[in-house]
């Protein structure tokens, strides 16, 4: 794993990319969020042995450097957006909080990972929670941090999940994001662009039997507003102290901000 220079955003941008428009499966019927529902009940079965293969197990490496960073700020009280099956959540029980609370749209996947939390014996510590990420039912200042492991990408309204994360935050509270990026630099670019369009949703579409999903995600992660753009957005929602971290040559980010 590489790490790259952290750099600030500057700060306040307007008019930012929404990736709205982009989603599974181009149902115009139904709205994006009713769509990454549908296709995370699809995969959730083969979602954990997919997510951790098509990464050569990179993934765990990214997730075990957020953990790191958020065992710098203390937290107590955690909430981990979009949590999927909880590998995040999991990970940062390591850090001995009071409470964990895992929050997904999908009811199948937080079903995965409820057995993943009592097969753990960590269902003291760690609660799943189905609902929407960008209308949460917590009060203001509830939570010492706030993190999300590629799920930003799937939020319908990407501002208005940051600015839901802003208020849950408690004063001085920490936001995490890790997320994909692109890599700008040759080779990686080349081969990280050759796997992700054309390796990657062969292998994810035959395991998963889901046409779409693992096209998707190449297609999310190409318009997803990253770098100093994503820092921006950040900024509206009215974070200090905002970083990216740049990992494994660019294939993936992690954002932070502080919420005042």
């Amino acid at each position: 794993m590489c790490c790259f220079p952290t750099y600030t955003a500057a700060v306040k941008y307007s008019n930012l990319q929404d990736i709205s428009n982009i989603t599974p499966y181009n149902d115009k019927d139904k709205s994006k969020k009713g769509q990454v529902e549908e296709m995370f009940d699809n995969i959730a079965p083969q979602y954990d042995f997919l997510n951790h293969f098509l990464s050569l197990g990179i993934d765990k490496l990214w997730r075990k450097r957020a953990v790191k960073m958020i065992a710098a700020t203390k937290a107590r009280v955690i909430l981990d957006v979009a949590t999927g099956t909880g590998d995040l959540a999991v990970a940062l029980a390591k850090l001995q909080p009071e409470k964990i609370i895992g929050y997904d749209l999908s009811e199948l996947m937080l079903s995965v990972g409820r057995d993943k939390v009592k097969q753990k014996g960590l269902e003291k510590i760690i609660s799943m929670q189905k609902g929407d990420s960008e209308n949460m039912p917590f009060d203001n200042n509830t939570f010492d941090a706030v993190t999300v492991a590629f799920g930003v990408r799937n939020f319908e309204n990407t501002q208005r999940g940051i600015d839901e994360m802003y208020r849950v935050l408690k004063p001085g509270g920490t936001l995490l994001v890790l997320e994909f990026s692109k890599p700008k630099f040759f080779p990686v670019k080349q081969v990280f662009y050759f796997y992700f369009h054309f390796i990657l949703p062969v292998v994810g579409r035959f395991f998963s039997k889901d046409k779409r999903a693992y096209s998707y995600l190449p297609e999310s992660v190409a318009s997803f507003p990253e770098g100093t753009a994503f820092l921006a957005m950040l900024a509206q929602a009215g974070f200090k102290n905002r970083e990216c971290r740049t990992l494994s040559f660019g294939i993936s980010s992690i954002y932070t901000g502080q919420k005042p």
